[in-house]
């Protein structure tokens, strides 16, 4: 990604919406990532704040993810263990409509096992059928989202 195909189109405060999974990645791989991006021109919006468990998406955010040029998902081993991880990623895929608009990174977990819902992605959704089972569709949209972004080639990384 060369840095001016970014730094001259004006699509909204961000190039990037960065989403992931503070507590797998945020100390080693996500800070290194957003330095990255940022020293190549590509002005990245990252989320920091330690969030309440069970607390909603607000709509600043929403907005960031829609008006954001491109959205980088970083999938690691306990991304759909979050609830707030999977309605961003819902919102991802509702707004960005082309492929181009969408990297993923699978970060120590297998794009199989994000695309088909094994392993730890498999016992977060067992959860959620019986604590949303009222609201079944919710989780049958945060599964749809992960397939769509699991059967887009990204980059697979290992930290070992």
């Amino acid at each position: 990604m060369a840095s001016t195909s970014f730094q001259n189109v004006s699509h909204g405060e961000y190039d990037a919406f960065l989403s992931f999974r503070g507590e797998d990645t945020r100390k080693r791989f996500i800070g290194h990532l957003y330095t990255a991006l940022n020293n190549k021109g590509i002005y990245v919006f990252r989320d920091d704040k330690q969030l309440e468990k069970g607390g909603s998406i607000s709509p600043n955010l929403l907005k960031t993810i829609e008006e954001s040029r491109i959205s980088i998902i970083v999938l690691s081993k306990n991304y759909a263990s979050s609830t707030w991880c999977l309605d961003e990623l819902l919102k991802i895929v509702e707004c960005k409509n082309r492929e181009d608009q969408i990297f993923p990174i699978f970060y120590e977990v297998e794009p199989t096992v994000v695309r088909k819902q094994t392993a730890s992605f498999g016992e977060a959704f067992a959860k959620y059928e019986e604590f949303f089972r009222d609201n079944i569709e919710k989780v049958q949209k945060w599964r749809y989202a992960l397939k769509v972004v699991a059967n887009i080639s990204g980059w697979e990384l290992k930290d070992r």
